[in-house]
Parts: C-alpha cells; structure tokens; sequence
C-alpha cells in the first residue's frame, strides 16, 4: 500500500484515541537487519518538532522492534516527556529486547492480541568477544548467559568450594576475554539503571518496591532472551501498564497499519541473495558475472506531516572463479541513510 494509505489508519488511531501518532518500526525480516540505533533520535526531533503545540496532551508511539541500543530508549523517553503530557506505545506484533524498554517508559501500553515484548537484559559485543570459527565473526555475549554458567555451577552442579570456583571461572576466562567478562558487568549495571531511570519517568517514589521487582522480571528472571511476554503476562505477572481493554476498532486499525508496513518491509519473505543470484546464473547459461541490484528498508519513522525511511541500495555479485568450487558473492553498498518526504 502506498503512504496515502498509511497516512489514514494513522489519522483513524489518533481519532480513536484522541492522541497524536508517530509510527517507529525496523525491519524484522529475515537476512535484513533493522535496529533501533542513535540515528533514530535525531529523525525523532524532526518529527517532534512539527507538533502544532508543546506539549501535547497525549503521544502514542506505534512501536515494532527487534531491538538495538540500550541507551537509545532512555534518550527517546526523555525526548517524549519533553513534547507530550502523556506518552503511550501501541504494540502490533514485536517490541523486543530495546524495544520493550522504551516501552517500559510510557504511560500505557497498548498490546494487540498478536503483540510481544521480550526481556530487557542487553547482549554485549566488542573486539574483545570471542571469534566464531570459520566465519571470523564476533559473537555477541548475553549477560544472563555469564550470570547463568556460576549459577549452573554453584547451583545445579553443586560446586561450593571456593578452590573448586576459581577453576570454574578460569575456565570461562579461557574462552572468553577476561574484558569481555568486565564489559558484561558494565552492562549489566547500565541495563537496570536505564530501566529505573525510565520507569521512574512515571511512577514515584513509593513505588520503588515495584520498579524493582520489574527490572528483575525482565531482566533476570526470564531467563531465556527470546521469551516472548504476551500481554496477559505483561499486565498479571510483569505488572506492566498493559491496557487489556482496548477497543476491537482500535485492535483492528492497529494491525491493519502494522500490515501495511509487513509489506513496506517485505517482512514475510526471507532476504536470499544468494538464491536469487543462482536463479540468474541459471537463466543466463553459460558462467559469468552475475549482479542483482536490491533497495532495502531497514527503519521507518512516520507522522502525519512527514515520512522518514532508513534504506540501503546494494549490488550483489556472484563471481565465478574456476580455481574455486562454489562461486563467490560480493556485496557493494552503493548508497545508505534516511530519506525524508513530506505527507500529501
């Protein structure tokens, strides 16, 4: 569907609820990777900026997300709160990892029946993280995952002398870079004070008891990264600020928008160069260079005054190499970054 379209569940939602909409979504298709990342609040302000008063009395924020940055959430609450009486989230389908952090900051949090969140605790990469072989990429280190191996040892095993812990923990310090370790204490720590910093955006002091008891349900005691939080779980278990209410007009429009953007995105089909290459390559007959060129949307941020798309141009290359069996790939960015145009 075209913006046109999309401009008009917007417009639909906000007479519903009586609030101004921004839609924030990155890709969750698969093979293209789409983060929430520090370039979005910049675009953000844009957006913010064309409010027609500040602040508004109720911003409802149209979130799907893989994820990304931690601190990027804290920054967007706190760029809320500044244009907005009341900041909310709608959840179509996904808000995970950072995404439900951000969430945590609003008011309410709409939930359509198909929607998640996932646990908050962050994955910590850096060039001190160990290198998977054969493809020389970093791998990313889950902080629960270190915590998880002492308990398993401490806990599960049954391993309580102290002589006999250090041999554990030389162990992991064998695989994994003993800075790597340190950096995921940091994050640790970093992760639950930006979800208190948040969190106390709209809850006191008296409920510090409560604060808590959701940075360590989201945190810790999930205990897998990809656990998916269905709305009913947020709302009793969590104890989050999940509308279970929300009218079946509105559940409709939401996840109509949110189909109009599975489409923008692509995000039923998965992204296989590769594939379409040999397809060419097949059609072409006889061995030679092969090229497909592809425009890819990683992150769209909309309102009603302005369309904010992140996408990637590239060239995929199958190159074949008589010395080599299987023949080469090359990818080449030819242009990436935000593009802006205004709503008709």
């Amino acid at each position: 569907m075209a913006l046109t379209e999309r401009m008009a569940f917007i417009k639909e939602i906000e007479k519903i609820r009586g609030s101004t909409v921004i839609t924030f979504l990155t890709s969750v298709r698969q093979n293209v990777p789409g983060i929430i990342s520090d370039d979005a609040v910049r675009v953000f302000f844009d957006h913010l900026q064309l409010l027609p008063s500040r602040p508004v009395k109720k911003l409802d924020i149209f979130l799907c997300s893989n994820g990304g940055s931690g601190t990027v959430p804290w920054r967007l609450v706190s760029l809320f709160r500044e244009f907005a009486q009341s900041f909310c989230v709608l959840i179509p389908y996904r808000a995970y990892s950072a995404a439900s952090l951000l969430a945590l900051g609003a008011d309410e949090i709409v939930m359509h029946p198909f929607a998640e969140l996932g646990p908050i605790d962050p994955t910590v990469s850096n060039e001190f993280n160990p290198v998977e072989q054969g493809t020389g990429r970093r791998l990313g280190i889950s902080v629960e995952d270190v915590t998880a191996y002492i308990n398993f040892i401490k806990s599960t095993v049954g391993i309580r002398h102290e002589d006999e812990l250090i041999k554990a923990v030389e162990i992991l310090a064998s695989k994994v870079h003993p800075l790597a370790l340190g950096n995921v204490e940091r994050f640790i720590a970093q992760s639950r004070m930006i979800a208190k910093k948040i969190l106390s955006t709209h809850m006191g002091e008296s409920d510090g008891h409560t604060i808590s008891e959701i940075i360590e349900n989201m945190a810790s005691k999930l205990y897998f990264h990809g656990h998916p939080i269905n709305r009913l779980e947020a709302k009793k278990d969590l104890r989050l600020k999940v509308t279970l209410d929300a009218s079946p007009e509105l559940e409709t429009v939401i996840w109509n928008l949110y189909k109009d953007y599975e489409i923008e995105f692509d995000n039923l089909s998965a992204f296989n160069p590769a594939g379409d290459l040999a397809v060419l390559a097949h059609q072409q007959g006889a061995p030679g260079e092969v090229r497909k060129e592809y425009e890819l949307t990683h992150a769209v941020i909309e309102s009603n005054k302005l369309s904010s798309k992140h996408t990637t141009k590239r060239w995929f290359t199958m190159l074949h190499n008589p010395q080599v069996l299987q023949p080469q790939i090359r990818e080449d960015i030819v242009s990436q970054g935000w593009i802006h145009s205004g709503v008709p």
